[in-house]
């Protein structure tokens, strides 16, 4: 199974009302087609409704830690954007260029 689809299942924990999952491997150094290793999610809940981001972070990072290479799995890198339905505008905050991007 594919990461970006082991992130959605696992995510799912979170009842999320949005989900987003974008696969953003290709923008960092060493890309090779297929790979998954830098991801951004962009995922909406009431779950986070009254949490700091700090909090919101640890609910996300407590569904895949086992993916992020932190805790043995394959991913590098993942940026968390999480929201409350009410803090929702439906815009995806950009990523940064990677310094080590292919040119």
């Amino acid at each position: 199974m594919q990461l970006q689809q082991q992130l959605s299942e696992h995510l799912q924990n979170l009842q999320p009302v949005y989900l987003e999952i974008l696969n953003e491997s290709a923008g960092h150094g060493g890309y090779y087609p297929g790979k998954e290793s830098h991801f951004k999610v962009v995922i909406v809940s009431d779950v986070f409704t009254g949490l700091r981001l700090v909090q919101r972070h640890q609910k996300v990072y407590a569904q895949v830690n086992h993916l992020l290479a932190a805790g043995g799995g394959a991913i590098h890198a993942l940026a968390i954007h999480a929201y409350a339905p009410n803090e929702w505008t439906g815009n995806v905050p950009q990523s940064p260029d990677c310094a080590h991007a292919p040119k």
